[in-house]
């Protein structure tokens, strides 16, 4: 057994780390659809506000559990948006979901795998793009998929027909990894997808400047990273 595995076991309760995609180990959508509300000159935050309003209903929630098809996501978000008094294309929408992977999130991948933790993802995905991270080109569709490569187990909203936060997702990860929720860790972008991980027992810490994250997984689990 070589001396970081020990390392490990001795310092750390936890077996398993959980990661959301977007947002976490990529560049926020957020980001990029304030861009897009910017350039078209529609009120800051509007996509969200929409995406928020009937959030177990809407077109994104369906589209995220593979209800509907992106020719029926682009028809019924821009009705919701008409609904707002704003025109915007659901195409649009979709063409602002992959963001740049953040290169100090996959280290801290790397070094995890190096010390044996069990890495999964839960990642609320649509069937757009290129796999799992939704990517728009070639090139980034390799990059994404030797990220994924990483994780030991990635569960899709869009696979699956169940998007985070309902508790049912979070129970198929740990299930998955063959560890209760006490020995996990879970990061991701928001609040809401955080408080039922929490509530099963997972330790979470939500992702805003991804270094302050790094900075807090290491003071969970007891020794730097990567």
């Amino acid at each position: 057994m070589g001396r970081n595995r020990i390392y490990n076991r001795v310092h750390s309760m936890f077996k398993a780390v959980i990661w959301d995609f977007g947002g976490v180990i990529t560049s926020s959508p957020f980001d990029a659809f304030n861009i897009y509300e910017q350039s078209q000159g529609l009120p800051k935050n509007i996509i969200r506000q929409i995406n928020a309003t009937n959030p177990d209903r809407n077109a994104w929630a369906q589209f995220e559990r593979n209800e509907i098809t992106a020719a029926e996501f682009n028809v019924l978000f821009s009705a919701e948006a008409d609904a707002l008094g704003h025109a915007i294309p659901g195409d649009d929408v979709l063409a602002c979901l992959a963001g740049h992977i953040r290169p100090q999130m996959v280290a801290v991948l790397e070094g995890l795998k190096r010390r044996d933790y069990r890495i999964g993802c839960i990642t609320n995905n649509v069937q757009a793009g290129e796999g799992a991270g939704m990517a728009r080109t070639a090139d980034k569709a390799q990059a994404v998929a030797a990220v994924m490569a990483l994780f030991d187990l990635v569960i899709e909203s869009s696979k699956v027909g169940v998007r985070k936060p309902d508790p049912a997702i979070y129970h198929m990860a740990c299930e998955g990894l063959g560890i209760p929720p006490s020995e996990a860790i879970f990061l991701d972008d928001l609040g809401i997808n955080l408080k039922p991980a929490r509530a099963m027992g997972m330790t979470t810490i939500k992702v805003g400047d991804p270094d302050v994250a790094i900075s807090e997984l290491s003071e969970h689990l007891g020794h730097a990273l990567p």
